[in-house]
């Protein structure tokens, strides 16, 4: 959460600062400013709302310098004000600082601080740590680029929580300083200008280096050289560099309303893309060489833990399923914001795969060090293999669903999906799974984006549904077996993006206490593929309709008894029963923008929601 976005170089910084903010703005849209060095003074604009508002305040009020330092913000202390956007400044007004992040302590601090004469100006906790570091420099005779870093040291070493900031001072010149820990930041090395941002994207364009900081990393840049140094004062490890990978590069609309929709309508790409390479016809089987594990290491667990927050649980809900079914080994399903804080057993025959589309999800993180800690295998699943889960994990997989904009998450999902399905086939051929099942599995999962294209086809159809419920004031969804998590996933959308209050549930739960929510005014969807479990979801359909409850069913190509009893049916090409999963996932992802188009929601910026969730 929160865009950090810095610049020291040659020329004025403002165009790099607006243009990678404007990047960023899925991590935070509450408020945005930026801060410069302008004549041995600190320049600072800032404007509530997204970044197009600091670019019109900009514009009134112009302002060249720097180096210079960018924020856009998703509000944790303190209510979306002016006065608490970043940058904030230290007491003397010399120093400003951005941050992303929580400081749990920053009340105690705050205390020690005024005690000591500091006056604050906002409600954050970002502005406790400009005056903590900015009280530490001045306290030093020599105030130069060293004892300014030595003064983020002393102050850093105070703060419980998590952090990444950037922070330039007036009488320091052509400085820039930032340093980490939880929270992302990269470090982008150019020929005549240095970069600091929260994410690799704001970068492209810009530089072809990067150096992704490490926990309790500080970096000192002067547009021309950096160095790396720790918060406990030690050196750090020699930086390694990397290229930006191409498929982290932010893109435009491509011609949608919405990089939502234009992200619904990639899935075929990026379903494709996830199993390139990957399927092993001439083994049947499929190979993820990132694992770093023999097929005897992957024979000897005993147990698997997915572990993951919103809807990427709702993926490994329904991998539990797969992978059960294929691989035959015992799967379990943990939040990973409950998983850290209990007393999970875990040992060496157990993997736990932390899965995250940023690879920077603070909880999902924090499941990862104890899940290592405790002595299990810790493997990564993720969109971004050069994130903090990618690099500390023992192994992972790469979703390669490419840059996702829209904070409602649409193709990283059914990519997490299909690596679990894959997953779930690898699993399986190194224990007990035929050739002829699993070439089955092969066969359907080559056939999926071609599956997914014609269900992208339904698209008018979904539309014209949307169109009739939309005045409902809530939804239920329901679904069986894999289904059920897609009933879940497809409930989040809806409440995501539409804010109409709507619950995912399965469907043999309906007698037990959910029937009682059945109105003339609450439709339900229903997921009712041609299964093994049609016959029970027609019973349960007609225990809605008995209620006067209108339904929306999503099932198969040619099913006749879904159009004569529902309300509304929405009939998905025919396909195996374990990808229905996948194109169930499309419709309501589709259902979901439509109402929420009508109902004239920002679909890509939802209300206080931010993309990458990298504070508890």
């Amino acid at each position: 959460m929160c865009g950090i976005v810095g610049t020291i170089g040659k020329t004025d910084t403002l165009p790099f600062l607006l243009e990678g903010l404007g990047r960023l703005e899925y991590r935070g849209y509450d408020s945005a400013g930026v801060a410069v060095v302008n004549e041995n003074e600190i320049k600072i604009r800032k404007a509530v709302g997204g970044v197009s508002r600091l670019v019109e305040e900009v514009g009134r009020n112009p302002v060249q310098g720097n180096p210079g330092i960018s924020h856009t913000r998703w509000a944790t202390h303190g209510s979306v004000t002016t006065e608490n956007a970043h940058p904030h400044l230290d007491a003397s007004g010399r120093l400003a600082l951005v941050h992303n992040g929580v400081v749990e302590n920053h009340k105690h601090l705050r205390e020690e601080l005024v005690g000591r004469g500091h006056t604050f100006h906002s409600q954050t906790d970002t502005e406790v740590l400009a005056h903590l570091i900015g009280e530490s420099f001045d306290q030093n005779a020599d105030r130069n680029r060293s004892a300014l870093v030595h003064a983020m040291q002393e102050a850093l070493r105070h703060v419980r929580g998590t952090y990444a900031i950037a922070l330039i001072h007036a009488d320091l010149g052509r400085f820039l300083a930032a340093a980490r820990s939880g929270s992302p930041l990269v470090l982008g090395i150019g020929k005549d200008a240095q970069f600091i941002a929260s994410d690799a994207a704001a970068l492209d364009g810009w530089v072809q280096d990067v150096v992704f900081l490490k926990d309790q990393d500080i970096a000192a840049l002067d547009g021309e050289s950096f160095h790396i140094a720790k918060v406990n004062g030690s050196e750090a490890a020699v930086p390694k560099l990397r290229k930006i990978e191409v498929e982290a590069r932010a893109t435009g609309k491509g011609g949608f309303p919405h990089f939502m929709l234009k992200e619904i309508h990639e899935q075929p790409h990026a379903l494709r893309e996830a199993m390139k390479g990957r399927i092993i016809l001439e083994e049947a089987t499929a190979r993820f060489t990132g694992l770093h594990r023999t097929n005897e290491q992957l024979r000897d667990l005993k147990r698997i833990i997915l572990t993951g927050c919103g809807t990427t649980f709702h993926a490994a809900l329904a991998g539990e399923y797969m992978i059960e079914s294929l691989a035959r080994i015992p799967v379990e399903c943990d939040y990973a914001s409950e998983f850290r804080y209990r007393n999970a057993p875990l040992d060496s025959e157990t993997a736990v795969f932390v899965m995250s589309q940023s690879g920077e999800t603070a909880d999902t993180l924090a499941a990862l060090r104890e899940s290592k800690r405790k002595g299990a295998l810790t493997l990564g699943i993720c969109n971004n293999v050069f994130s903090t889960i990618g690099r500390e994990s023992d192994g992972g997989i790469g979703l390669r669903a490419g840059v996702e904009i829209g904070v409602a998450a649409t193709k990283t999902f059914t990519s997490e999906l299909l690596i679990l399905a894959m997953l779930g086939l690898m699993l399986g051929r190194i224990r007990d799974l035929s050739q002829a099942d699993a070439m089955e599995v092969i066969e359907g999962l080559d056939e999926l984006p071609g599956l997914v294209a014609r269900t992208l086809e339904r698209e008018q159809i979904i539309a014209s549904i949307a169109a009739k419920y939309a005045t409902a004031r809530n939804f239920l969804f329901m679904g069986r077996q894999a289904n059920f998590p897609i009933a879940l996933e497809g409930a989040l959308k809806m409440k995501e993006i539409t804010y109409i209050p709507s619950a995912g549930h399965p469907s043999a739960e309906l007698k037990h206490g959910i029937i009682a929510l059945i109105n003339e005014e609450t439709p339900t969807i229903v997921l009712a593929p041609q299964d093994e479990v049609f016959e029970k979801n027609i019973s349960n359909i007609e225990e809605i309709k008995a209620r006067r409850g209108p339904v929306i069913a999503i099932g198969s190509e040619g099913d006749k008894s879904l159009e004569s009893l529902c309300d509304a049916t929405i009939l998905l090409p025919a396909a195996p029963t374990f990808l229905s999963p996948f194109l169930n996932t499309v419709a309501l992802q589709l259902l979901a923008y439509h109402t929420a188009v009508i109902h004239g929601c920002d679909v890509d910026k939802p209300r206080n929601l931010a993309k990458s969730v990298t504070v508890e």
